[in-house]
């Protein structure tokens, strides 16, 4: 087989791959099998047809289409894997000549990742938030603490911001109303901002036993995007009391005896949470210190494929909220134009990141471990609350055990950039990552964030 590649832009090239026939033997063979298991010729039983015999009933031509159906694939991946380009998109192939017994010429045009190279990364400069747990930080984790063991007393007063109120709510258009649009018994904070227009403001100021009626756009359901007379009907109002900051509450959030134990144990979790943030803070800032130095010429199809992708998990989104395309946008307080100008940016971004960390993967030989593996499967089964057995079934049987192995390796590859860095905080102090590495899990090597067992930070108001 002999291929040429000619660069048709600096991110799409074209193969042209010529192919003795000898080489399409086994590919000719499979395909009179498949022929004779098709076609039906009294006088033989299926599958048992001569090959003289598909030819006089059925051409050669039937033959020849299923041989290249069958070979043009293994091929193209022949073609691709001698020239060393790297594909980032399906390929458009075109067989362009046919002499039967003698030669086939195919080509194929496929958009690639361009050639580039990638600067030195060692001591690259990057700033990340410092380490330092103040008393805001104790203090605004203890009061996330409180909100969450807080309780409700009815109150005789009219409903105020931050007020829990239980009401019915039912929506008329001209006076007809809307089965679909009533519900019974809703508990509400006043002030949580509901993607029903109006009715914060409708419910300041009621109390327990009121009737008002406010003019909104509905958000779901059949009649979604019109206008109606919605009517709510408090039932009761109640306020938020919290807990008093003592020992006893520190029994109730937590397992510890006295409140100064469990400031204690906030202290440390913070601490280990704002060290994690380092680490990623200096992974992600030397990453994109080393894009801002690469000019990268991104194929469309490719870039064209990111933005899809994440316009179908818009949808999906939307569809999975039950609201109109509008009240879910307002509700992310964005507008379409917004959002698709983000998707943009983020696309391009995301696939010039991958490209350069598939070029350091490549270079430093970068690999996967089963250990790595496995250890990468059970930590994606606790974010999607599965089990690692059955997400691991999955991705085998999905084939996306490649795609898995491309994420651990690429992040890896940051590992090494960041690392790399010289990283200060913004008050002028030198960050050590190996040495929170080593704090974090003492009894580890210097490895990542991910290896160390750390690699999302956890809720700092989770201490029970």
């Amino acid at each position: 087989m002999k291929t040429a590649v000619e660069e048709l832009s600096p991110t799409r090239v074209k193969l042209t791959v010529e192919v003795p026939f000898k080489e399409l033997e086994p590919s000719l063979q499979a395909a009179y099998k498949k022929v004779a298991q098709q076609v039906r010729v009294p006088g033989f039983r299926p599958g048992k047809v001569p090959a003289r015999i598909i030819e006089q009933r059925f051409g050669r031509a039937v033959v020849l289409e299923e041989t290249l159906n069958d070979a043009l694939p293994k091929l193209y991946g022949q073609a691709v894997d001698e020239t060393e380009v790297f594909p980032v998109s399906q390929p458009e192939i075109e067989v362009t000549k046919i002499e039967d017994g003698e030669q086939v010429e195919f080509t194929a045009e496929v958009d690639i990742r361009p050639a580039f190279d990638v600067p030195d990364y060692q001591g690259a400069e990057v700033v990340v938030d410092p380490a330092e747990v103040t008393d805001e930080d104790i203090a605004a984790q203890i009061e996330a603490l409180r909100q969450r063991f807080a309780t409700l007393a009815g109150v005789e007063r009219p409903a105020q911001n931050g007020d829990y109120v239980v009401m019915d709510l039912r929506a008329e258009i001209d006076g007809r109303n809307l089965d679909e649009q009533q519900a019974a018994d809703v508990s509400y904070e006043v002030g949580a901002g509901s993607v029903l227009e109006g009715l914060d403001d409708a419910l300041e100021g009621m109390t327990a036993g009121d009737e008002k009626t406010f003019r909104t756009t509905l958000v779901g359901g059949e009649n979604a995007g019109e206008e109606a007379d919605v009517i709510i009907n408090v039932k009761s109002v109640k306020e938020k009391v919290l807990p008093e900051l003592d020992d006893e509450f520190a029994q109730l959030a937590s397992e510890f005896d006295t409140l100064d134990e469990l400031k204690d144990s906030i202290r440390q979790q913070v601490r280990r949470n704002k060290l994690v943030d380092q680490v990623v803070q200096s992974r992600e800032k030397a990453l994109d210190a080393l894009l801002d130095r690469i000019d990268i010429p991104l194929p469309e199809s490719a870039l064209q494929a990111e933005i899809d992708a994440r316009k179908h998990n818009l949808e999906h989104q939307v569809a999975e909220s039950g609201l109109s395309r509008e009240a879910y946008l307002r509700l992310q307080q964005t507008t379409e134009e917004e959002l698709f100008a983000e998707y943009e940016a983020t696309s391009a971004k995301a696939l010039k990141s991958g490209f350069v960390l598939d070029k350091i993967v490549n270079a430093e030989e970068i690999g996967v471990s089963e250990q790595e593996l496995t250890d990468f499967v059970v930590r994606r089964a606790m974010q999607m609350n599965v089990a690692p057995n059955t997400l691991a079934q999955h991705l085998a049987d999905n084939n996306q055990l490649p795609l898995a192995m491309m994420e651990i390796v690429r992040e890896k590859a940051k590992t090494l950039i960041g690392d790399a860095a010289k990283v200060t905080d913004t008050a002028g102090n030198d960050v050590d990552v190996k040495a929170i590495y080593a704090e974090l899990n003492p009894e580890q090597e210097a490895v990542g964030v991910e290896e160390a067992g750390v690699g999302e930070p956890a809720d700092e108001a989770e201490q029970s």
